[in-house]
């Protein structure tokens, strides 16, 4: 299995598994619930795991092109601006199976260890982020795993 149709495969499962996704206010606070879930599957008999932080965005109907471009743009652009991120890929939903319910957009982002998102997070650049893309942001989900 190539690694573009495994990505596929995690974030068709997952949309299929979360259903509603997640509100992006509602985020912080179920990163912390989940934060101990988090840490024990991220080690592995003491070993250290690098962390993906998988990232869809679902826009609102009214959004425009020009503002959906400043979003990608914006995201990519956290890369040289965070420190933490060791790898950022991206992409547009073309999947053929109809099973992405509305959502267009896969970040995925890669920490070196918990450390690292635990740093990401909380960082000025990216809560300025966040403030462009809640205008446009219809839905959000968002799943990590150790690898």
């Amino acid at each position: 299995m190539t690694m573009k149709k495994f990505f596929l495969n995690l974030i068709a499962c997952a949309t299929l598994v979360a259903g509603m996704g997640l509100a992006l206010d509602g985020v912080d606070a179920a990163e912390t619930k989940q934060k101990p879930a988090a840490e024990a599957a991220s080690k592995t008999k003491g070993k250290v795991k690098r962390i993906r932080h998988v990232v869809c965005f679902k826009f609102k109907e009214d959004a425009t092109k020009e503002q959906v471009a400043k979003v990608e743009k914006a995201f990519v652009a956290l890369k040289k601006k965070i420190p933490e991120i060791k790898g950022l890929e991206w992409g547009v939903n073309n999947s053929p199976e109809g099973l992405n319910k509305d959502f267009t957009h896969c970040f995925i982002v890669t920490f070196a260890d918990e450390n690292g998102r635990e740093a990401y997070l909380p960082h000025p650049e990216h809560k300025a982020f966040v403030a462009i893309l809640k205008p446009i942001l219809d839905d959000v989900f968002v799943i990590d795993f150790a690898k």
